[in-house]
């Protein structure tokens, strides 16, 4: 009999379900044993049931291998975040006290960069700000030059048929 394929999906039959679960669980917990003789590696496998039954395999002991997880994890942490609280505060030029010389040293001069960097930031974001406004004004101004010339004709439309209104009522 050959193996069929399985869509991957929740099953509906709680005993087909159930079976499903039991047969994959041991074939897991057996590739977890396997890679861990074969490969002298650590494994710690982890599996709770969906009645919250807990089945667990490791090569060493599960608490070491967990200890060894967190370990990892938290040093992947201050890899992914370097700058601790401690930093931050030191930054923010508190607990300075532990501190010596060469370590304030280093501190002034991130704190000189830090500020430099910041500076030209401020210094671009007020050149682009200027620069829009000084789009926005030429845009503005060449409007009211465009409309400019209408408005003289049209003050002027306006004089003349004054004035040859005054010299028709008010002749010479």
């Amino acid at each position: 009999m050959g193996r069929g394929k399985i869509a991957i999906r929740r099953i509906d039959n709680s005993t087909s379900r159930q079976v499903t679960f039991s047969k994959r669980r041991n074939g897991l917990l057996k590739k977890a044993k396997e890679l861990a003789i074969l490969c002298d590696a650590d494994v710690g496998v982890i599996i709770f049931s969906s009645t919250n039954k807990l089945y667990e395999f490791s090569s060493t002991s599960m608490k070491s291998v967990v200890q060894r997880y967190n370990r990892s994890k938290e040093e992947i942490n201050q890899l992914v975040n370097p700058m601790s609280d401690v930093k931050i505060r030191q930054l923010m030029g508190e607990e300075l006290c532990g501190l010596g010389l060469e370590d304030l040293q280093k501190l002034e001069n991130q704190l000189s960069l830090s500020l430099q960097v910041i500076r030209m930031k401020k210094e671009e974001s007020l050149t682009n700000e200027i620069q829009e406004l000084t789009r926005k004004r030429v845009t503005l101004v060449s409007s009211k030059l465009i409309a400019l010339p209408i408005c003289i004709y049209v003050n002027l439309r306006i004089r003349v048929c004054l004035t040859y209104r005054c010299v028709k009522q008010f002749p010479g």
